[in-house]
């Protein structure tokens, strides 16, 4: 069974890889190999309430991400429909492409921090968006974004899920993740942020023209921009306070919070003429938000899952520590590993195969696994959430990323692991 199910899986994740050459969207063969998945799983083992106890759990799981990325993907429509970003866009005044691309990897690299990865490469892309006009020009910034936001993430408790499942499990707190990861972070950031510059140096921002819809062009009132924009990303960034103080999943708070936004939005244009207010809806927003990527995200994290309940990914731990042995080794490796499969099931592979006992909290193990298998998704498109939500929102072909980002990732990946030895060494 477990080689079955490891075939359909390099079959599904082929596919997604060679979406433009075959032609058949990525978001039909994820859910096609989850489908597979699931069903071969179900059918060797026999026993169904079992499958469908670890499937209701998995959905569960899923659901939550989905319903957080619908809500954040949404709050980020609004405001722009509002055109809210002019806020950030009206105060960038660069006309080079190098200059406007170091700001954008530093706003990224620090938001994330505080927000998520996934959120922050939401509001970045639809930033750029607004921004540049050339498309080309554009994909080189997601790329950017995707790094900048996965860094940033990497050194906050709150800023990437797999390091805040180590923070809720006790293997990291925060003052100690913060001052331990943040360097390297900054130097996986840095590292491609200054090739991508270079290579970009002597080249001009082509801003886009202003939206037009409907034969007339969008207006809002600057209170209206200057009030949905600090709402909007007031929500987006009190969604960790929710969760610390309620202690309800960050999901809870994205659509409490959405309520609260198309509340005020009703309100607001309460005595507009529908036609004047259709498109500053929440309504039209829902409709805008691209639901293949979200299908997309529901089928990876479905195929994914079937590898976890298999053991499959344990036991490609186990099998790496009798291997290997060594501890940072093993930790980068499993970094690498998870920009092919997604990293939560990887790290929480890791804190089951490793005891508290054995490594106490805030040990090297934690730490640097906070760091790997945070950055190290930035390799590939698909081994992040915020790669995924970057290949759906700028139409991101995989190759594309493999040929133009993934190098410039992985120089990255390797310079942070650099760092971050060498000062474990000289503080530890």
């Amino acid at each position: 069974m477990l080689t079955t199910l490891i075939i359909v899986f390099v079959i599904a994740y082929a596919a997604i890889a060679l979406e433009h050459p075959l032609k058949v969207n990525k978001s039909a063969s994820a859910l096609l190999g989850a489908g597979l998945l699931w069903t071969i799983y179900a059918l060797y083992t026999g026993d169904h309430p079992q499958v469908g106890h670890q499937l209701n759990e998995t959905l569960a799981a899923t659901a939550q991400i989905v319903f957080f990325l619908m809500g954040a993907m949404t709050i980020v429509e609004v405001v722009d429909a509002h055109n809210g970003f002019e806020v950030i866009t009206s105060r960038i005044k660069t006309t080079k492409l190098s200059t406007l691309m170091w700001l954008i990897g530093f706003v990224t690299f620090f938001l994330s921090s505080v927000l998520d990865n996934l959120t922050t490469t939401i509001v970045m892309i639809s930033l750029i968006k607004k921004l540049l006009d050339k498309h080309d020009d554009r994909l080189f910034f997601a790329g950017i974004i995707v790094i900048s936001a996965n860094a940033g993430g990497a050194w906050s408790p709150i800023g990437d899920v797999t390091t805040t499942m180590l923070w809720i499990g006790g293997q990291i707190t925060t003052l100690a993740i913060m001052k331990g990861v943040f360097i390297p972070s900054m130097i996986n950031m840095l590292v491609p942020l200054a090739i991508t510059s270079y290579l970009l140096k002597g080249r001009q921002v082509v801003s886009p023209v202003k939206a037009v819809e409907c034969g007339h062009r969008i207006t809002t009132t600057p209170f209206e921009q200057n009030l949905m924009f600090t709402m909007g990303i007031g929500i987006l960034v009190s969604v960790p306070i929710f969760k610390t103080v309620t202690h309800l999943p960050p999901f809870m708070g994205i659509l409490f919070g959405l309520g609260i936004l198309w509340l005020v939005g009703e309100l607001l244009h309460s005595k507009k003429e529908d036609e004047d207010k259709e498109h500053l809806t929440l309504v039209r927003a829902l409709k805008q938000i691209d639901m293949s990527s979200i299908v997309f995200f529901i089928g990876i994290l479905l195929a994914v899952a079937t590898l976890e309940h298999t053991h499959i990914l344990s036991n490609l731990a186990g099998w790496l520590n009798k291997t290997v042995g060594r501890e940072d080794v093993i930790v980068t490796i499993i970094g690498m590993v998870s920009a092919i499969v997604d990293n939560v099931p990887l790290v929480a592979a890791s804190m089951g195969m490793y005891s508290l006992a054995q490594y106490p909290p805030d040990s090297f193990l934690w730490e640097f696994m906070a760091y790997c298998a945070g950055t190290g998704g930035s390799i590939l498109i698909i081994g992040s959430a915020a790669g995924v939500a970057a290949m759906g929102l700028e139409k991101i072909h995989f190759f594309w990323y493999v040929k133009r980002i993934s190098g410039l990732a992985l120089v990255g990946y390797f310079g942070g692991v650099i760092a971050y030895i060498i000062q474990y060494r000289l503080f530890h």
